[in-house]
């Protein structure tokens, strides 16, 4: 007898939401075969992001870039399969102090 078993990840719309970004794998932890890569935590999870990547938003290993800091951005788009899969991805400014 064959018994097959089926794993389904539930399908998460995602719009305007605000979220922490980072690389997964200096700040977030993650291991990754590919080495860094951009990842947002929201709802207490961690998504690879596919659809935007972490050269798209300067260079990572900057002072100032994903593989040193932890950003907020704002994101749209769906989370499938254990990734998020942005439609829409952008940093929020950070506000400087006076």
């Amino acid at each position: 007898m064959l018994v097959l078993s089926v794993s389904v990840f539930a399908q998460k719309k995602v719009t305007n939401q605000y979220v922490e970004a980072s690389c997964g794998m200096c700040n977030f932890d993650q291991k990754n075969d590919r080495g860094c890569a951009l990842a947002v935590r929201m709802d207490n999870k961690v998504y690879y992001v596919e659809g935007t990547t972490i050269k798209d938003h300067g260079n990572p290993h900057a002072d100032d870039g994903f593989c040193n800091v932890v950003k907020k951005a704002k994101v749209s788009g769906e989370i499938k399969d254990g990734k998020f899969y942005a439609s829409s991805f952008a940093v929020v400014p950070e506000k400087k102090s006076k």
